[in-house]
């Protein structure tokens, strides 16, 4: 290989270092990004957790109120069903289920009392992770 041949392979090489990113670079920005995404998913999935919580209790009042809106109108001694709101046009479609898909359960007490319960992540009835109507910020905080 003569001294051009020489030349030319190193103005070659020069010129292709200059054009593409080395593994390193592409390993730091990947690195740089999975930092940003644990950040930015450790900040924001808790109050993705409240939301749903939050959102829970007020649907279930929400249903409450539609209940014994719905036992007032309609003179009616006996706890409706989700569906006999629904078809009464008393709440709307999208506000039968929990926002883990499950529907709300509405129970009329013997003293007038009405309670709607979601059965919270879990999806049972009668776990700690239950949500009513009527809890309190506290009681909120504590699921």
């Amino acid at each position: 290989m003569n001294r051009t041949d020489w030349n030319n392979l190193k103005r070659r090489a020069r010129r292709n270092s200059r054009r593409g990113v080395t593994l390193i670079e592409v390993l730091v920005v990947l690195a740089i990004i999975t930092t940003v995404s644990a950040i930015i998913g450790f900040a924001v999935l808790p109050k993705l957790a409240r939301a749903k919580l939050d959102a829970a209790q007020q649907s279930a009042k929400t249903i409450r109120d539609a209940t014994s809106n719905y036992m007032e109108i309609e003179s009616i001694a006996e706890c409706p069903t989700v569906k006999q709101l629904l078809d009464a046009k008393q709440i709307k479609a999208d506000a039968t289920d929990d926002p883990w898909g499950t529907p709300f359960r509405i129970v009329c007490e013997e003293d007038g009392e009405v309670h709607v319960y979601s059965s919270g992540k879990d999806k049972k009835e009668g776990t700690p992770d239950d949500i009513r109507d009527d809890f309190k910020k506290s009681q909120l905080d504590a699921l």
